[in-house]
């Protein structure tokens, strides 16, 4: 369902726009559609009142919670079933913060990551990606929602902006705080600024040097790295909003000096953080999380060299935590995908 198809439905029943809005907060914040002083029957029209218990019935069916899974650090994973039974995965973070899914599975196929080796299986609704909060809600306060879970937001972009215009208006999570992350899809450049709501920007780098982004995210748009930077560059001045950076770390493939001295070289006087995220390692893939000495000290290093440089500890790590792979173990064995070697990875490129 779109939110869209929900406004037409809500016009139906005799709802005018407050109607409307009124309907969406509610659900969107988790509050109950009787919620107030006032009798809903003294300013809703008869057939919307009528129509509600049902309605709400129908928008928690669009997330319903299959597992929890709590973490040590406070995150906790939930496997979520949409209404024909496909499923997608959530993270509660610590502070507040939600991970969300925009597809379920991805077409990008990110080497590293196991929600690619299932290519895509459909795509997210909008009023599912707002279900998705919904739900969280009622668990715990909601106060920032990161689009990094299962799925590339910019290949569902229609669903994925009308979804923030919505929770970054009456679903009361500020603008700043709506975190939409991508591989570097050039719509995203041209839709973002044109929505109401202008989210933050998430841009998945992993490397400086074109040709390994092309094998780590082997069907990203063929963007290098240097115009990915310079079109985030362009975002963050006009939004006045710094560009995240994300960097995957990988052991031996791009946590080495001379990655190091090309982040330098794309980000010194930029308006931007790197997030360095030490990989959530993956039993059926050939990647390795580096220590977390190692991965501190990279950051040390760039932090002295004038980049703004986050070490984040990736949430989730006793649960599974990876994007996907949850829902690869409740549902069926990994596919056989062929995937390169990670020794044939770094041969090319050290």
């Amino acid at each position: 369902m779109r939110i869209e198809h929900l406004r037409q439905r809500l016009r139906a029943l005799g709802a005018n726009p407050r109607h409307e809005q009124r309907v969406l907060r509610l659900w969107s914040q988790a509050l109950p559609q009787d919620a107030g002083r006032r009798e809903i029957g003294s300013f809703l029209p008869s057939t919307l009142v009528a129509a509600l218990p049902a309605l709400s019935e129908e928008l928690a069916g669009l997330a319903k919670l299959v597992s929890e899974h709590p973490g040590e650090d406070g995150s906790a994973r939930l496997l979520v079933a949409l209404p024909d039974g496909q499923a997608v995965e959530s993270v509660l973070l610590p502070r507040d913060g939600l991970c969300v899914s925009t597809q379920g599975g991805c077409a990008v196929g990110c080497v590293f990551c196991m929600t690619g080796t299932t290519g895509l299986i459909r795509q997210v609704g909008s009023a599912e990606i707002v279900a998705q909060v919904a739900l969280a809600r009622t668990r715990r306060p909601v106060k920032k929602v990161v689009f990094m879970g299962m799925g590339e937001p910019a290949h569902n972009l229609d669903n994925v902006m009308e979804a923030i215009d919505l929770l970054g208006t009456v679903g009361n999570i500020g603008h700043k705080n709506l975190v939409f992350s991508t591989v570097g899809d050039p719509r995203v450049f041209e839709a973002l600024p044109q929505g109401r709501v202008k989210p933050a920007l998430a841009l998945s780098l992993h490397t400086t040097k074109p040709d390994l982004r092309e094998q780590l995210l082997p069907r990203a748009p063929r963007i290098t790295p240097e115009a990915l930077v310079d079109a985030g560059e362009a975002y963050a001045r006009a939004t006045a909003y710094p560009i995240q950076y994300q960097w995957t770390l990988l052991e031996g493939i791009n946590d080495g000096d001379d990655e190091i001295e090309g982040i330098v070289r794309l980000l010194h006087g930029k308006y931007a953080i790197l997030n360095l995220i030490p990989y959530n390692t993956v039993e059926e893939l050939p990647f390795k999380r580096p220590s977390w000495e190692q991965a501190a000290d990279m950051a040390r290093r760039l932090h002295r060299r004038g980049i703004l440089t986050k070490l984040r500890q990736s949430a989730g790590q006793d649960v599974e935590g990876g994007c996907g792979q949850l829902r690869a173990r409740a549902e069926r064995p990994l596919s056989t995908v062929k995937w390169l070697d990670k020794s044939q990875i770094k041969q090319s490129f050290v």
